[in-house]
């Protein structure tokens, strides 16, 4: 199983993470989701806000990709994992309060990744390599 570490960890919260899905039709897409957060030692999440094509592509079966890099330092991640939609319940009320106190809208879901494998993004012979 795919484990977080400390590092990767702190990367996801000081750091712009991009998801990538692709289409029923095979149509990839890349997108910013600036509330991306660590859920816990092997999922990712973060709130759907605008219910776009990243959104439409995880609800038509798309796995998910978040590649998060730290320029400075040279170093990021890819996690491969498997998207949950979850639209009330507690998981979700309590993203909805983070949203609204960051001044953003209630989100139209939460999405739970599942880190199914980790990649490491740092350049050299290991670049692009399962980590995890």
């Amino acid at each position: 199983m795919a484990q977080l570490t400390k590092e990767m960890k702190k990367m996801i919260s000081t750091q712009q993470c991009f998801h990538a899905t692709v289409s029923k039709d095979g149509v990839p897409n890349n997108a910013p989701k600036r509330s991306t957060r660590v859920f816990d030692d092997e999922t990712l999440f973060y709130a759907e806000g605008t219910g776009g094509i990243t959104y439409k592509n995880i609800l038509e079966g798309s796995k998910i990709s978040v590649a998060v890099v730290n320029t400075e330092i040279l170093d990021g991640y890819r996690f491969l994992g498997t998207p949950k939609v979850i639209t009330g319940g507690e998981i979700y009320e309590r993203s909805a309060e983070l949203s609204l106190k960051a001044g953003m809208p209630k989100p139209k879901a939460v999405i739970l990744i599942h880190i199914d494998e980790i990649h490491t993004l740092k350049p050299g012979p290991m670049a692009g390599k399962k980590i995890g």
